[in-house]
């Protein structure tokens, strides 16, 4: 049997060098083993950069990455009351810049043995010894193209990932919103009630949102302001401009603008049963309700390295769903929560209104930060729970007292 213009057979093609495909790269090479990595650069995508604790020391993520610490976060209800939340001594979020976070994890891969190529995808082709050979239009010289043979392929580029439209059907796609920001830059000695450099903003307002939210977070000399929503007609760009202009950005110089589709369900399949698996974007990965996506791609790059390697040690195709399974088993049932309560309380101000009442609430608070900073459901406090439960009933039920 041949194969098409290949004269060397790599053991993993990484097609997207953003967290998810550069910590995929990463572990490979890292590991000795032969790994490309391609990216097309030039691509910036639309992130408040909001990072856990627990990412920062699962991925050995260096101080000087985070531009910026969050101890607290304020949450801004249509009415325009406010509530607090605050950190405390269990952690606090770490701010990165992706357009430089991105190239470091990419820097990282290479120095760790993967090889590196500035290009754009174009193609897969399935080989009859089970290899599949990835087209790659260099970058540099448009006349050139990398045919990349290997004995997997992990997807890792993005929510319009042209992998997954190689690999699979056209029509598999999880659901989106589509995110737009403006990076600006920081204001000095801006009124602490309306911006802080050390607070994220989320503002559930169906003015600027009707289904998601939006926000403003410091990433230290510059802060990013934006919102997301799937509703056709909303205007993104007002939105965004209304926020800043309640934030006192509004003369703040803006460093650029972007936007992106942001997927908020993980696809029910990440592999095509031969040779290639999808991470980050690609599998759907963000988090409902809250759009958080950079450690979970992180996670499933890692992940999807593993399964990768698995498939190639044992030659049983099947292992590579064991990315999946492994994430579903760790996180679904998170996902699952933050998708409910997206669906339920971000579906009109009535219900947002309550929703931030419910934010005051010490136990909510601390069992969320608790939450998000490990990436774990926090089960060793039942009574806390049960505390949640009754008063978020009495929200339903309109029998709880409003301030």
């Amino acid at each position: 049997m041949s194969r098409p213009n290949a004269e060397h057979i790599h053991d993993v093609v990484v097609i997207g060098g953003g967290p998810a495909g550069a910590t995929a790269a990463h572990d490979l090479a890292a590991a000795g083993h032969d790994v490309v990595l391609v990216d097309k650069q030039g691509r910036i995508k639309p992130c408040g950069g909001a990072i856990p604790t627990k990412a920062i020391g699962e991925f050995a993520i260096p101080q000087d990455q985070l531009v910026a610490k969050a101890h607290a976060a304020r949450i801004i209800a249509p009415s325009g009351k406010t509530v607090d939340m605050q950190i405390g001594n269990i952690g606090y979020v770490g701010m990165v810049d992706r357009d430089v976070f991105d190239p470091f994890l990419r820097e990282r891969a290479r120095q760790a043995g993967a090889e590196y190529i500035v290009g754009s995808f174009k193609g897969l082709e399935h080989n009859p010894d089970g290899t599949v050979t990835a087209t790659v239009a260099d970058k540099a010289d448009k006349t050139h193209a990398h045919r990349l043979t290997a004995r997997m392929v992990i997807g890792a580029d993005g929510a319009n990932s042209a992998v997954r439209r190689a690999a699979f059907d056209k029509a598999k796609q999880p659901p989106y919103v589509f995110a737009y920001h403006e990076i600006v830059k920081s204001p000095q000695g801006a009124d602490p009630a309306r911006f802080r450099a050390d607070r994220c903003d989320v503002i559930y307002d169906g003015r600027i949102s009707p289904d998601f939210y939006g926000w403003v977070f410091p990433h230290g000399e510059h802060t990013s302001v934006g919102t997301g929503s799937a509703v056709k007609g909303h205007s993104l760009r007002e939105a965004t401009r209304a926020l800043r202009e309640a934030s006192g950005l509004a003369d703040c110089e803006t460093v650029r603008e972007e936007g992106a589709p942001l997927p908020l369900k993980p696809m029910r399949r990440w592999d095509n049963g031969h040779n290639v698996v999808l991470a980050g974007d690609a599998a759907g990965v963000v988090a409902p309700s809250s759009g958080e996506g950079i450690y979970y791609a992180m996670l499933t790059g890692r992940l999807c390295a593993d399964a990768a390697l698995e498939a190639i040690a044992t030659g049983r195709a099947g292992a590579l769903a064991t990315a999946r399974k492994r994430f579903m088993k760790e996180h679904g049932k998170v996902f699952f929560i933050l998708g409910m309560m997206q669906y339920f309380w971000y579906a009109s101000d009535k219900r947002r209104e309550k929703f931030v009442t419910m934010c005051a609430d010490p136990d909510v608070q601390r069992l969320t930060w608790e939450g998000y900073l490990n990436k774990k459901l926090v089960r060793r406090d039942p009574l806390a729970h049960l505390k949640i439960m009754v008063k978020d009933t009495a929200q339903l039920l309109g029998l709880a007292r409003t301030t």
